[in-house]
Parts: structure tokens; C-alpha cells; sequence
């Protein structure tokens, strides 16, 4: 399936019940498990069964050919320990407080990067409070075994997986990325090294089918949390081979780069490294199943796949294209937010369907709170719904979707609010107060701004975003009094010149037969079975 027709889906509104109206969900077990998978960056055009013609998912194409596929799911930010924490709370970053990753700098410390920006960053939490009635907590209640593997990132001390819910934790502490890389021997103080060159995507699945054989005579809920595909960007050498052929095979422009606003942005999807990395971390979720179906629970098992934001188009890695999708990781563009969501429930009859229902990771908690028979809490969920009618082909009630990123992102994003209602996007830039409206049914990759003809629905969505964030006591970025335009100007233009010169090289060079990375390929081939 490739890009233009991913593009023609969401463009023609097409949802599972145009074609499956007389489908019907049969009868769900009384106490169903779980399976929660979230890959970190994962961008909405990095798997096989969402567009990529590059990166190889035949497990995750799996999963969603015995599931839904949501054209139109969306995280909670664009970055992101907001996402993180709204996906264990139900609510949107604004309400909870973490509107930017854990351990960014705000107020007059943001100065200290040196980027010369207009405005200083908020004040943000860097925790959530243990008070909060979360996700994990939730299903304890309802009489669920709780587990956590991978990455946390949402909090340190009073403010970890044990603090929220979880009986187990499994690599899940404060920080964003995995320390020491993806192969053994690991930097985690939350989980042992036991095998030099051991994979980290596939070691997490590993812990992850061992909870579900400990636990397989009573209801879990499994929450494995990939580090990948977060960079550092790294993979074994089999896999750049292989990936370095094919993308030979297809033909390499002679630019892979081109300049945006801040930073440069990958075209396409042509690196061979990240290739890898999002293969591997496809055959860790194929373990995953793989266990679920040994073990005998794959009848009675939701499965559910999402990431925590867009793909890295510009800014860290530089690892992927969203495209048709305008931006990435850190931007407020539809590639900063709009990801892989898919949901398996395997006693529905809806296998392999696409929904266009506009969703959002807080949508998740009470998502599954439904299709385990378990009592909604919307007072803890306070910004997310079921989507259970829409997996049983049901048209569900439009209600707007809000996002707030006061910050600036390393990815070149600018701070910025944004609300979906409908098929309406309306984008309002802290920066020059600017704003911005785009009709996502007509118009997915946002290149014709619509807000100086629809002046009047200009006005109604903006007065409705600053409602909602007025109601919710968002806090807001200010003006630097030290700020200069032309420093501005003359760090943007020489960050571009170094930063794209350097790219071009690094792509070129992961070309070359002879390429290596370091001598072992990160201790990636010394796995003595």
C-alpha cells in the first residue's frame, strides 16, 4: 500500500463502515487482556500497512490486518513525555502540566541553548502527580496484573511506573533515550545486563512474553514502551546491507536534504540505518504475538500499536519522511502528530478495516476501560472517550481534539495551539501571533491555508482553542526583553549551512560498501548463542 493511496484515504474519508455496515461484534470474553505497544518517533508513514515502500513490518502488518486502522489517529503532542503522560492519564498536555519532554529548559535557563528564540518557554511539571487516578491504576482496580517494560520518561522519584500502577517495571525510568545504545551492555538502573550484544527492542519482548507466561491464568495488562526508534540511530549490519541495496536499487536523489524555516529535512525515506532499527523493532512486536499465540491467549487479547509522536524529519536523528505529511517530531504540522494507531480486538469482525474517526492517545485509557467491561472514569480521563462504537462500525459525535506546545523543539518546531474539529485544522504560532487553517479532508500535507478566506470559522476556532486552553489554566510563553532579531537571523542561516553540509556527507557515506559506523557495529555481532 503507498503513500498516495494512505493520502486518498483520508482525502475521501473513507471509515470501516462504508464497506462493513452489516458486520457485528461477536461475544467478548468477561475479562479480556491486554497488550499496549508504543514505538518511540515512529513516524505515520513508517510502517508497510501505513505507506512506506521502504522499511520492512510484516508483523505489525500483521496486527493490523487482524484489527483497525485509524487514518486519522493522532498523539497528544509532538513531542514526547507530554504524550507519554497523557496516554497514563487521558488528558491532554495542557490539563496535566507536562507540555514539553522531561528535563528542557524554560523560563530565562532556555536562553543557555544560545538559539536567540523571541520567546521564553513556560514553567512546566516534570512529573504528574501519583494522585491521579492512571491507566495502570485503573485496570488494578478492575482485578488486572500490571507490568511496564521499556521507556518511561514521564517522571523520576514519586513519579515512576511502580508510583502509577504498576506491579512490575522493566527498563522504565526518568530518562528519554537509551542510554549506552541499543545492544548489551545497557545504562538502566531498572534493568540487569545479562548477555553482551543483546538487542534492546528484542530483549523488552522478551521480558514482555515472560510476564504474559507468569501471568497467562489471570487477566494483565502488558505495557511494552520501545525506546526505539529514538535515536541514537543504530542497527546491526545485516540489516544496513540490506537496506542499503534496496534503497541503491530504487534509485538515490543527489540531495537527500532540503532547507525548511530552522532546520534541514529529509525528502525520503532513505536511510539505511533507521530502516533497520524499525525492522527490529518490528520483530520484537512479532515476539510479542508470537508468545500471545504459543501461550494460547491470542483469542482473547486486545493488541493495541501506536507511537508517541511523528516521525524525525529534522532535528536528532534526521531519520525518516512523513510525507505525504507535512513536518515532523517538535512541529505542529500533521508529521509532528499524526502516527500508526491501530487497535485488534480479535472477537470484533472488523479485521483489516480503516476508521477515519478523528482520535487521540487519550482516547486509549478509556478506550480499553470499555472493551474489558470495566466502568468508565471520566473524571480521570477527563479528554478522552471510547472509541469502542467506532470499532463496531458505529458514526460517532465530531468533538474537537486539542493540542499546546508552548516550547520550542529541537526539531525546528516553533511554540504553538492547535485544534482539529472536524475536518478543520486551525494552528495559532506563539511566536508572531500568527495563524493558520487547513481543510486535513482536502488538503492532508497543509500547503493552502485557508484562514484569510474562512475568516469568520477563523475566528469561531481560534475563540474556541483559547477557550479551552483559559479553561484548563494553560500557561502560556513570553516575550524575551534580551531578544535580537539579527543574532535570530545569523544563528538560523549558519545552524542551516553547517547542519546540511554534514547531512549530505553522513548519507552519502552509509552508501559506501565499505561503511562502518564503529569496528563492531555497536557489539551487535558478538552474541555468542
Amino acid at each position: 500500500m503507498n503513500k498516495i493511496f494512505i493520502a486518498a484515504l483520508a482525502l475521501m474519508g473513507l471509515v470501516s463502515c462504508n464497506n462493513s455496515s452489516q458486520k457485528t461484534e461477536t461475544k467478548a470474553p468477561e475479562k479480556p487482556n491486554v497488550v499496549f505497544i508504543v514505538a518511540d518517533d515512529l513516524g505515520y508513514a513508517d510502517l508497510a500497512c501505513t505507506g512506506s515502500d521502504l522499511y520492512e513490518t510484516p508483523n505489525l502488518d500483521e496486527l493490523a490486518a487482524n484489527g483497525v486502522r485509524f487514518s486519522d489517529g493522532y498523539a497528544a503532542c509532538q513531542v514526547c513525555s507530554p504524550s507519554r503522560v497523557s496516554l497514563q492519564t487521558g488528558q491532554f498536555p495542557a490539563r496535566h502540566g507536562v507540555t514539553t519532554w522531561i528535563g528542557d529548559s524554560s523560563g530565562e535557563d532556555w536562553r543557555a541553548y544560545g538559539q536567540f528564540s523571541k520567546l521564553l518557554p513556560p514553567e512546566y511539571e516534570h512529573g504528574f502527580s501519583n494522585q491521579n487516578l492512571t491507566w495502570a491504576k485503573a485496570m488494578k482496580k478492575n482485578g488486572y496484573k500490571t507490568f511496564f517494560a521499556g521507556k518511561w520518561h514521564a517522571g523520576d522519584v514519586g513519579s515512576t511506573p511502580e508510583d502509577h500502577g504498576f506491579d512490575i517495571n522493566i527498563g522504565g525510568w526518568e530518562v528519554g533515550g537509551p542510554k549506552g545504545g541499543y545492544f548489551d551492555p545497557f545504562i538502566n538502573p531498572k534493568m540487569e545486563n545479562r548477555k553482551p550484544g543483546e538487542n534492546l527492542s528484542m530483549r523488552l519482548a522478551d521480558e514482555t512474553v515472560s510476564f504474559l507466561k507468569a501471568n497467562k491464568d489471570e487477566p494483565f495488562f502488558a505495557f511494552l514502551s520501545f525506546y526505539a526508534v529514538h535515536g541514537p540511530i543504530q542497527t546491526s549490519e545485516e540489516k544496513w546491507s540490506k537496506y542499503r541495496k534496496k534503497i541503491l536499487a530504487k534509485g538515490v536523489e543527489d540531495e537527500g536534504f532540503v532547507e525548511d524555516p530552522l532546520l534541514p529535512r529529509r525528502k525520503n525515506q532513505d536511510h539505511p540505518v533507521y530502516a533497520g532499527l524499525v525492522e527490529t523493532m518490528d520483530d520484537a512486536v512479532g515476539v510479542v504475538l508470537e508468545g500471545l499465540k504459543e501461550l494460547g491467549l491470542d483469542e482473547n487479547t486486545i493488541v493495541i500499536f501506536t507511537s508517541d509522536n511523528g516521525g524525525v524529519t529534522s532535528g536528532d536523528g534526521y531519520s525518516t519522511s512523513n510525507a505525504p505529511l507535512k513536518g515532523g517530531k517538535g512541529q505542529a504540522y500533521e508529521g509532528g502528530i499524526r502516527i500508526p494507531y491501530i487497535i485488534s480486538v480479535p472477537w470484533m469482525d472488523n479485521h483489516g478495516t480503516w476508521n477515519s474517526t478523528p482520535a487521540s492517545g487519550v482516547d486509549f485509557y478509556p478506550t480499553v476501560l470499555d472493551l474489558v467491561n470495566a466502568p468508565l472514569e471520566p473524571k480521570a480521563h477527563a479528554d478522552g472517550i471510547s472509541l469502542k462504537p467506532a470499532l463496531m462500525n458505529q458514526k460517532m459525535d465530531d468533538r474537537p481534539l486539542y493540542w499546546h506546545y508552548p516550547h520550542y523543539g529541537n526539531q525546528g518546531g516553533d511554540p504553538a495551539s492547535m485544534v482539529r474539529q472536524g475536518n478543520w485544522k486551525l494552528l495559532y504560532f506563539w511566536d508572531d501571533q500568527h495563524i493558520e487553517l487547513y481543510n486535513l479532508a482536502e488538503d492532508i500535507g497543509e500547503n493552502n491555508d485557508l484562514s484569510k478566506q474562512n475568516t469568520e470559522l477563523t475566528e469561531q476556532l481560534k475563540a474556541q482553542l483559547f477557550g479551552w486552553l483559559e479553561s484548563v489554566h494553560a500557561k502560556y510563553p513570553k516575550a524575551d526583553p534580551q531578544y535580537d532579531d539579527a543574532k535570530r537571523k545569523a544563528y538560523v542561516k549558519r545552524r542551516m549551512r553547517n547542519t546540511k553540509a554534514n547531512l549530505e556527507k553522513q548519507r552519502t557515506d552509509m552508501y559506501k560498501e565499505d561503511w562502518k559506523p564503529n569496528k563492531d557495529w555497536w557489539g551487535s555481532m558478538i552474541i555468542n548463542d
